[in-house]
């Protein structure tokens, strides 16, 4: 076994990287749209993350209540929430607050001197 994948590299590139990491992009893009805070970002990644182990079980022949893949699946769509979270938020800053930030790249801003 892989210690980050369980049953083949196929059915992690295609379950937790494209669907999972898709989803929760958009949840990161979503959160940050409606201002909402690290914490509930947190709480919708796990329930994505649930979603996740699911799918590995139901198409694949993975295991349901595996904790170490778990953790896996919830680090890779962590990755994407933030990464989507913060390329809506640095737009938002730069957008909505222009008076006071200025984009500084695609993931940050800064306070204008």
């Amino acid at each position: 076994m892989n210690p980050i994948w369980e049953v083949s590299f196929g059915d992690f590139l295609l379950v937790t990287v494209i669907l999972g990491g898709g989803a929760a992009f958009l949840t990161g893009r979503a959160a940050a749209a409606d201002w909402r805070g690290t914490r509930e970002l947190i709480l919708y990644v796990l329930l994505l993350g649930c979603a996740v182990r699911f799918l590995h079980f139901a198409l694949f022949e993975g295991t349901l209540l595996q904790p170490w893949y778990y953790v896996v699946d919830i680090v890779v769509l962590g990755i994407f929430a933030w990464i989507g979270r913060r390329l809506t938020r640095a737009s938002q800053m730069g957008r909505q607050y222009r008076f006071e930030y200025d984009k500084k790249s695609p993931l940050t801003w800064r306070r204008k001197a």
